[in-house]
């Protein structure tokens, strides 16, 4: 497949481009398709997988959730829920993820929300906190994880970009 290194390579390393095409031969293969909820990454990772060509044969698109408003609204996800454990949390990110493939009709989904900052939101939520889910059925994987990572609003962006493909390619390489 091979993306055109121009585009992308101000957004995410060259180990994640490739990640990506990795990613979408094996989707492409097994004739499955990946959809991704964000919140903190504001549509950069549906940026890095449309920038390979090719990929309305294996991406169905992004949620771009970021306000509570947007969760709910789009993603149906109970004002509830994130009342109590906060838009930035393993609940969240794993109701973003389920959510989106329920929306969709995809068979895979990753899901991204944290706080990059500068500032906080008054909830004790460290800035530079971010949770990524990954839902994967036919796998059997529903896994998510936190990362803490620099608060600088760019930087926090790519490497959440980075840090959700490259555990996207290491689920999908261990099926």
């Amino acid at each position: 497949m091979g993306s055109d290194p121009n585009v992308i390579s101000f957004m995410v390393s060259e180990r994640t481009d490739h990640q990506v095409d990795e990613i979408a031969s094996v989707l492409t293969d097994k004739n499955l398709t990946l959809v991704s909820a964000e919140s903190c990454t504001g549509g950069l990772l549906a940026a890095t997988f449309t920038d390979h060509p090719g990929c309305s044969g294996w991406y169905e698109g992004s949620f771009v959730t970021y306000r509570v408003s947007a969760k709910t609204n789009f993603l149906g996800i109970p004002e509830g829920l994130i009342a109590i454990h906060h838009p930035v949390s393993e609940e969240v990110a794993y109701a973003m993820a389920e959510s989106a493939l329920a929306e969709s009709g995809a068979d895979i989904a990753v899901s991204t929300t944290g706080l990059a900052g500068p500032d906080d939101d008054g909830t004790g939520v460290k800035i530079g906190t971010l949770w990524v889910a990954w839902v994967i059925p036919h796998l059997n994987v529903r896994e998510a994880r936190c990362f803490e990572i620099e608060p600088e609003r760019l930087a926090f962006r790519r490497k959440a970009v980075e840090l959700a493909i490259e555990g996207l390619w290491s689920r999908l390489n261990r099926g």
